[in-house]
């Protein structure tokens, strides 16, 4: 199975799965396979560690792939979890049709030889509990306006007291979560001081600023291309000979896209610079939409700034280029 192209770079990758990882080691060729548990990390770990390769990929999977990434990055050992549309691609480029979770952690292989992959930022377990406990708040929201919507439509008064009881369980349930994410936050006091700066920019609440302390770990240590481009707001040219197609976004942290989303609709009401910059391409004819994207890009731009500075926001803030 191995192309005949070799590589002085030893490369791994790692196939997730629910009970197993699948692993393939290039340029050696070799193929190992560990449960997905904590003893079959500290196996592979191990046996990486021997190996010393030079890049680790693994496709992003939803969650699956959290522990293990957390085992390696403790390990100090460089990955790169990757969008799997970018593998699939990859794979079909190179011929490779058939699937399955050996021939997925050998594509992954020749993935992390062929294409040049970054190291991504691993969290520790804290972080991710407070990431779980902000998405696990993002799907208790979505289920309330859910059952607020059923509500709407419904005449029986038998279904509206279901709804209402369901309702005010979800209320309740979101307190709780809220007041946990609060804790969290505040018993580390790095993240209370970048939860205090980011909500010194009006458009930021603590939603919002709790989302971006647990799925943009970055912010701050990036310049503003790195930001944009991590985010999915930074526009891509569709152009080709003669033809100049519309710019637009893709890719990146769709749940952060989400939230600067939220935040861009606040602060062009009640953000003084965000507002006059809404309003100014408007003038210049952009679209509602187009313009609400060129305010998201800006709002991440300036609290990555922030971040990076240390400086709250005010209206005489200046951005570094």
């Amino acid at each position: 199975m191995e192309n005949s192209t070799q590589t002085s770079k030893t490369v791994v990758g790692i196939d997730v799965s629910q009970d197993k990882l699948d692993v393939h080691i290039s340029p050696e060729n070799i193929k190992l396979q560990v449960m997905n548990n904590s003893k079959g990390h500290t196996k592979l770990i191990k046996f990486l560690k021997k190996c010393n390769p030079d890049q680790i990929v693994m496709e992003g999977t939803g969650g699956l792939e959290r522990p293990i990434a957390i085992a390696i990055g403790k390990a100090k050992l460089p990955l790169a979890i990757v969008n799997p549309r970018q593998v699939r691609d990859f794979a079909k480029g190179i011929g490779q049709m058939a699937k399955n979770d050996a021939i997925d952690a050998f594509v992954l292989a020749r993935f992390a030889a062929t294409v040049a992959t970054e190291p991504r930022f691993i969290p520790d377990e804290t972080l991710v509990e407070l990431e779980e406990l902000v998405s696990r708040r993002n799907q208790l929201m979505k289920m309330l306006q859910a059952e607020r919507n059923r509500r709407s439509r419904v005449h029986s008064q038998l279904t509206r007291n279901s709804l209402d009881t369901m309702i005010a369980s979800i209320q309740s349930q979101l307190k709780d979560i809220n007041r946990q994410i609060k804790d969290t936050i505040h018993a580390s006091p790095v993240w209370r001081e970048k939860d205090n700066l980011l909500q010194s920019f009006k458009g930021v609440g603590p939603v919002v600023a709790s989302k971006l302390i647990a799925s943009l770990p970055e912010l701050g240590d990036m310049n503003r291309r790195q930001a944009a481009s991590i985010v999915g707001v930074a526009p891509f040219d569709h152009d080709s000979g003669k033809f100049h197609g519309r710019r637009s976004i893709k890719g990146g942290r769709g749940d952060v896209r989400h939230c600067l989303y939220m935040s861009a609709l606040v602060a062009k009401k009640h953000n003084p610079e965000i507002a006059a910059f809404y309003e100014r391409l408007l003038a210049k004819g952009k679209k509602k939409k187009v313009a609400l994207v060129a305010c998201m890009r800006k709002i991440l731009i300036t609290l990555n700034a922030m971040a990076k500075n240390n400086t709250p926001w005010n209206e005489n803030f200046e951005i570094s280029h």
